[in-house]
């Protein structure tokens, strides 16, 4: 799944090159309203650095997934659901779900969100 900085959406999205519409920003991360939201509040935060998964920031710099997921405490403040619940959700890999090769952490709410994964049938 690698991606060149120059060919990922996030890093465009960082660099102002392609609009988003910002929840919340630190000279660190930035998180975004996502474009197909999967529930009523749905926002990505993003360390402003390219790295491509949370298991490989985790590695890399784990002060910034410190700031990834203090910003989505923030976020969930913003959009209104830190008292009512909120799920976080990371996907590292293929196999995991990730769509874009730079780690970045789902924020959803406003909603019951069920029960988590799926379980696939025997």
């Amino acid at each position: 799944m690698s991606v060149t900085v120059t060919d990922c959406l996030f890093c465009r999205i960082v660099a102002g090159e392609i609009p988003a519409d910002k929840v919340h920003e630190t000279d660190t991360v930035v998180a975004f309203r996502d474009i197909t939201p999967r529930a009523k509040v749905h926002s990505l935060v993003i360390p402003k650095e390219h790295h491509e998964s949370l298991a490989e920031l985790a590695t890399a710099a784990p002060g910034l997934v410190a700031d990834v997921f203090a910003a989505a405490g923030e976020v969930a403040a913003k959009e209104g659901v830190a008292q009512t619940g909120y799920r976080l959700v990371s996907n590292v890999g293929e196999d995991g779900g990730q769509e874009v090769a730079h780690v970045h952490v789902h924020v959803l709410g406003a909603q019951s969100m069920g029960p988590v994964g799926v379980r696939e049938q025997d």
